[in-house]
């Protein structure tokens, strides 16, 4: 039976929840103060990152594909693997999804956030922050994090494995493995976004919520993880289509 866009935005939203929820709380394990995991490192929050997308795949993946990314949605449906007039339900689905799993590590973390003074490090749980501030190659390195991303994808999905096109369609471990590859190996610049709703969502979350000394929300920087995930899912859709016309 044919899964309604209703229930498959539900899913993108539920999905997007669960892999904020364990991706920024990682995030806040390793770097808020009083918490066991404080000071875990860049391994244990990539690893964890790839796990908590996996979590998000293993509940949407049979119902919507698992996109939990609106630079997904996008480049899916610019290679023609995605209906365009879904396109803007599953980001709204996705924004909401991450706004309240960012709202969800807030509440989890509250009492080692009050006692983090550094308002960076606040900020860091919820959005991206470059390492070296650097707009135009911090531009760069979102479109090519998600150039990776999304021309895995949709190489995997040509396997045909499941019905849907998404994150899903190529297993659940298998992009775990794609999302900590790229954190490893492309995420210390700018924090690996990669997807602008992991860093606009909990961005307004930190933005709406009473956290104490939260300091600036950034919002200089926050077109850069929004812009270049799409600029990357696009470009990889076109290497696509244009290899793929080639066979």
């Amino acid at each position: 039976m044919e899964t309604s866009l209703f229930v498959k935005c539900i899913f993108e939203l539920l999905g997007t929840f669960v892999m904020i929820l364990l991706g920024c709380g990682v995030v806040a394990c390793c770097n808020l103060q009083g918490s066991k995991g404080l000071g875990g490192g860049w391994v244990v929050i990539t690893l964890a990152w790839g796990l908590a997308v996996m979590c998000g795949v293993l509940i949407a993946g049979p119902y919507s594909g698992a996109h939990l990314n609106p630079a997904v949605s996008i480049g899916l449906a610019a290679a023609g693997k995605f209906p365009w007039a879904f396109v803007i339900p599953f980001i709204i689905a996705q924004m909401l999804g991450a706004f309240l799993g960012a709202v969800a590590v807030y509440v989890f973390y509250k009492d080692h956030f009050d006692a983090t003074e550094d308002k960076p490090t606040k900020l860091a749980v919820f959005s991206t922050i470059p390492a070296i501030r650097n707009f135009r190659r911090n531009l760069v390195c979102e479109i090519l994090g998600t150039f990776v991303l999304v021309l895995v994808i949709l190489y995997m999905s040509e396997t045909g494995n499941t019905a849907e096109v998404g994150l899903g369609s190529i297993g659940a471990i298998p992009v775990a493995f794609l999302v900590v590859v790229i954190g490893m190996s492309l995420g210390g610049t700018t924090g690996y976004a990669i997807n602008p709703a992991r860093d606009m969502g909990p961005r307004l979350a930190h933005a709406a919520l009473p956290i104490k000394d939260k300091g600036s929300n950034d919002w200089e920087y926050s077109w850069i993880p929004i812009v270049g995930p799409i600029l990357g899912a696009v470009t990889a859709a076109i290497v696509f289509a244009v290899v793929k016309s080639m066979m």
